[in-house]
């Protein structure tokens, strides 16, 4: 009985009753052990008989003893099994009470204790009577393997095993904490055969093993717990779904509306903030996981991305903006190796002399300006003063020696289609007055410079120099040989010039307002744009309001076949048809000149290569199908405004570096990569956003931290030449598990989504779908994996708190407009400016338009209370499904981009009438929101507006629908409803089950 089994549990021996978990109660008298016990080491409760112990030899987890059987002193063959266990009398204090453990010498008679092999004290041999098992319910075993050892070796947590008394508290039984209060004050007390007294373990506490659940603690090494499963009490540091069906039915038994939602949208992880409070704010930077893997094999097991997203010039809240430094005399400090920034991970030697570099760990000299002594703790003495030791975010003002050439003005130079469409539309009457209404608004006044070209079949120049009163146009008609007529007077200071400015953008529309051609000379206006601009770079705005038809860069008709789709040939319809546009962005990022496009047409005008030139210049696409200026006009003025208004860094060059062993080997957004690890951003400002993904250059990193740190270098509107700084660190980890617990679900589907566009520019729609569908499965698997050692999954879902939204923002990308269905779900347009503006989109935007918010108003509209302090209650959003709707409400649906209000078919016709005046019975195709002249109508414009000022960055138009009003509720919301299954494409749950199905084919 007492050999070693090495492949199961050894069989416990019959104890003088019983041990048979069926067993009944055992007779008075006789206390069965029990698993609960006080933190404190050496608390016992008062009189009671104790087992007299030393040091503990670890006990393999996993493998159970006989009770009454002590452990194994040797694994090794040939070596001698330790003595049996005998019965003896119990030594006990007198008195009852707790007892210290204090090392003395054995008392003579009793033999020293056998030495282990290395020198370590053997397990103690029992000293008392083999009590009974207690008769016990089925249920979970007791928490008595986790492991304080690396290996997977357990002990016992404390000297002090605690024993009930009869007739007092009940024993503990296995799978359940013990509850018991200790009473009386301890008393010392030492005990004949003690040892000298167990040291808390010095070793990490093994990560990934099995969970002891709190307030119990390890059982007595001569205690064997019953014959059961010692996997399922472990406590799960997962979460789960059941996804079986009830028995002998085909009903799900489970409750979809359990099923984890984005409802307070987007979550960051908080406690990594609160563990590194130096690191840069993450609207700056966030990693996809807080735990960086130490060797590529783990790597290769964590099947999401490894990477970063990164908003350099984000916007920060008042009270929060990133400190200006001004270095001086004694220059920029930086590492001479690495070139990393000084930042509050360097640390300080020599008495301050000396500064080791935290990425390369180079010793760098202190200058004589920049030193400082350092205190007792190695502290600058000067710390609080210097807010680059202490800030993750600095914004540093560079000297002539990080300049090229002098700091250029902001440049703003425009590109107008004046063709019959952009005259019929109103486009060009709104653009022109919504320019001349930001004159005073533009940046860098006053050494701000603008422009002007328009075309249809010819090209138009304005000499707008101060000493004229009225702009002269000169038209160039020679499309093939393209010259700049007076090209020192076509580029103004706006200061300078301001009274021809505005006499030009009054007199712009009236020009052209009988204009007849429909011809668009896009691509030799462009060439004379860039041929005004490459002297000094710029942002250049273009608004197209159709196809280019003229000369070089001229398009055709694309994606009419619709028996292109589904074939190898389709991507190649979200792809530049000529390479002339790469290269004209390619040529514009070499001179400093950024492109945002602005395109209006109803027909199809080839979105996938006017938007190149936005995509390589670090520029973004802005796309109004169909523009009517009575329509959206508001749209236009405000986003127009804000792209003239808000700060932007010009002539911007952004490297991130990162610790030794490892590198970013891919990135994805809008912008030219001028070398391997370099992205040149001719205009970035804080809507922009950019993905990056790791890789692992060593087998194993040697280090326990590893640091991140971006470094833009720009040029500020005010002319000074700046670089900001947002420095971050992340601990290395062995641990998957962990790995998976700091991961942040935000950053990786803001890779996953820009992965999926650019695998949309390569391959069928369907491909694109199936790779983030497929990452997603082997993630989940993984994980399950991970877990299914410890814990019975059965026909659970498993996932970690830190994913539990993965599932539903993957099913989102595929739904979402660039990837979603075919071609008769998105006009070819429509998903090419969809995708050139969700590959810049900081992560909260993109969140926000994959699960976009719904929430019921028509209860709030009706209560008296005019203030907002409600207004939480009223933005509580609602599951993205069909269900959510109630015929009898108002809805209002909004992604960022578009505001949809639903007005349900038995919604009650006062509130209709108080919002749409007479209008109310109307087709609401036809009718505009505007402002009534009652309280609920006021409190409704007021809601909306407070819903985009949330997110200036675009102004969400406002769409009305009427349930039931086909296609246009179809169109405007029940697609967007992504929990539904639409036109083919799967529901939530169907997805969830699929996934499921996946994960457990191979796991």
């Amino acid at each position: 009985m007492n050999t070693e089994n090495r492949n199961f549990p050894a069989r416990p021996p019959p104890p003088p009753f019983s041990s048979s978990p069926f067993a009944s109660a055992p007779p008075p008298g006789v206390v069965p052990p029990q698993s609960g016990g006080p933190e404190a080491v050496g608390f016992r409760p008062p009189a009671r008989p104790f087992t007299p112990s030393g040091p503990h030899m670890a006990q393999p987890a996993g493998v159970m003893r006989p009770a009454g059987q002590p452990p194994l002193v040797s694994q090794l063959p040939g070596s001698r099994p330790p003595p049996p266990s005998f019965p003896s009398t119990a030594y006990g204090p007198p008195g009852g009470g707790s007892f210290h453990r204090f090392p003395t010498p054995p008392p003579s008679g009793v033999p020293p204790p056998p030495q282990t092999l290395a020198g370590h004290l053997s397990p103690p041999m029992s000293f008392r009577p083999q009590q009974p098992m207690a008769s016990v319910t089925m249920g979970p075993p007791p928490q008595s393997m986790t492991s304080g050892i690396p290996g997977g070796f357990a002990s016992p947590s404390g000297p002090g095993f605690q024993q009930s008394m009869p007739g007092g508290p009940q024993p503990s039984y296995p799978g359940y904490p013990s509850n018991q209060v200790l009473q009386g004050p301890p008393k010392p007390f030492q005990s004949p055969s003690q040892g000298p007294p167990s040291a808390v373990s010095s070793y990490p506490p093994q990560t990934g093993g099995f969970a002891q659940h709190p307030g119990q603690q390890n059982m007595h090494p001569s205690y064997a717990p019953p014959p059961t499963s010692n996997v399922q009490g472990l406590v799960e540091d997962f979460n789960s779904l059941s996804l079986s069906n009830i028995p002998g039915s085909l009903e799900p038994g489970f409750d979809h509306t359990s099923f984890p939602r984005p409802l307070d949208g987007d979550v960051e992880p908080s406690s990594f903030a609160e563990a590194y409070p130096m690191n840069c704010h993450s609207r700056y930077l966030r990693l996809t996981t807080n735990a960086i893997p130490n060797s590529q094999s783990l790597a290769s097991r964590w099947h999401l991305p490894l990477g970063a997203v990164v908003c350099p010039l984000a916007e920060a809240p008042e009270g929060e903006e990133v400190p200006l430094i001004d270095f001086g005399s004694s220059g920029i400090i930086r590492c001479r190796r690495c070139r990393t920034y000084v930042n509050p991970y360097v640390t300080f030697t020599d008495s301050g002399r000396k500064w080791r570099c935290n990425i390369c760990s180079m010793l760098n000299e202190v200058p004589g300006e920049y030193f400082s002594h350092l205190d007792a703790t190695g502290r600058r003495m000067d710390l609080d003063q210097r807010l680059e030791l202490t800030k993750g975010s600095v914004e540093i003002i560079a000297p002539t020696e990080y300049m090229v050439r002098p700091p250029m003005p902001p440049i703003y130079f425009f590109l107008i289609d004046v063709s019959f469409s952009a005259t019929k539309s109103g486009m060009l009457e709104v653009a022109t007055q919504t320019i001349k209404s930001c004159l005073d608004n533009l940046p860098g006044y006053p050494r701000t410079q603008i422009g002007f070209i328009t075309y249809d079949s010819t090209l138009h120049f304005y000499n707008m120099k101060s000493s004229l009163s009225q702009p002269q146009m000169m038209v160039v008609s020679d499309l093939d040989d393209i010259f700049v007529p007076l090209p020192d007077d076509l580029l103004v200071n706006l200061s300078e010039s301001r009274n021809v400015v505005e006499a030009f953008l009054d007199s712009l529309p009236l020009m052209f307002q009988n204009n007849v051609n429909v011809e668009s000379a896009f691509g030799p206006a462009l060439k004379a744009a860039y041929m005004v601009m490459n002297q000094l770079g710029g942002k250049l705005l273009i608004f197209q309001n159709s196809l280019p038809s003229l000369g070089v860069g001229r398009l055709k008709l694309r994606g009419d076949d619709p028996r292109v789709y589904g074939t190898d040939k389709e991507y190649t319809l979200r792809v530049a048809e000529d390479t002339f546009y790469k290269q004209m962005a390619a040529d514009c990022t070499k001179f400093q000149i950024g492109i945002n496009v602005y395109a209006f047409s109803d027909k199809y005008t080839d979105i996938a290569s006017l938007g190149t030139l936005a995509k390589y210049t670090g520029g973004q696409v802005y796309y109004y199908p169909g523009f009517q200026s009575s329509i959206h006009g508001d749209k236009l003025r405000h986003e127009l405004a804000r792209d003239l208004t808000r700060e932007t860094a010009w002539e911007s060059v952004m490297r991130i570096r990162c610790g030794k062993g490892i590198r970013f080997s891919s990135y994805h957004g809008n912008f030219m990569l001028r070398s391997t690890d370099l992205l040149a951003l001719p205009a970035v400002d804080c809507d922009k956003a950019y993905a990056m993904q790791l890789t692992l250059e060593e087998t194993l990193l040697t280090t326990q931290t590893v640091y991140f740190q971006v470094a833009l270098l720009y040029t500020a509107s005010c002319g000074e030449r700046r670089i900001r700084v947002h420095t971050a660190v992340a601990p290395v980890v062995t641990d998957l598990g962990e790995m998976y617990r700091q991961a942040d679900t935000g950053s990786i589907v803001s890779v996953y989504t820009r992965l999926a566009i650019e695998k949309t520019l390569s391959s069928k729609l369907d491909d694109a779908r199936n790779v983030i569908q497929q990452k997603i499965v082997k993630a989940l698997r993984e994980y399950r994996n991970l877990n299914a050692v410890q814990h019975r999954l059965g026909s659970r879902l498993i996932y970690p708190e830190s994913l539990k939204f993965l599932p539903l923002y993957g099913l989102a990308i595929g739904k979402s407009t660039p990837l979603q269905g075919g071609p008769a779900d998105a006009s070819l347009d429509e998903r090419c400016a969809a995708g050139f503006t969700m590959m810049a989109l900081p992560v909260k935007k993109l969140l926000k338009l994959l699960y976009p918010s719904l929430f019921r108003v028509d209860e709030w509209l009706l209560k008296p209370s005019a203030d907002f302090d409600d207004l939480k209650d009223v933005l509580r959003r609602l599951p993205l499904a069909a269900e959510s709707l109630d015929s009898r409400g108002l809805y209002i649906y909004d992604d960022g981009f578009r505001l949809v209000l639903w007005f349900g078919r038995m919604l009650s016709p006062d509130i209709a009438k108080n919002l749409l005046g007479a209008d109310f019975a109307a087709e609401l195709s036809r009718v505009t929101l505007q402002e009534q002249e009652n309280g609920m109508s006021k409190k409704l414009m007021r809601l909306i507006k407070k819903v985009r000022e949330n997110d200036p960055s675009y102004h969400p138009m406002c769409f009305l629908v009427r349930q039931g009003e086909q296609p246009r509720e179809g169109f405007l919301l029940l697609r967007h409803l992504i929990e539904d299954q639409m036109g083919g494409s799967t529901s939530y749950v169907d997805w969830v089950l699929q996934l499921h199905r996946q994960i457990q084919q191979n796991a």
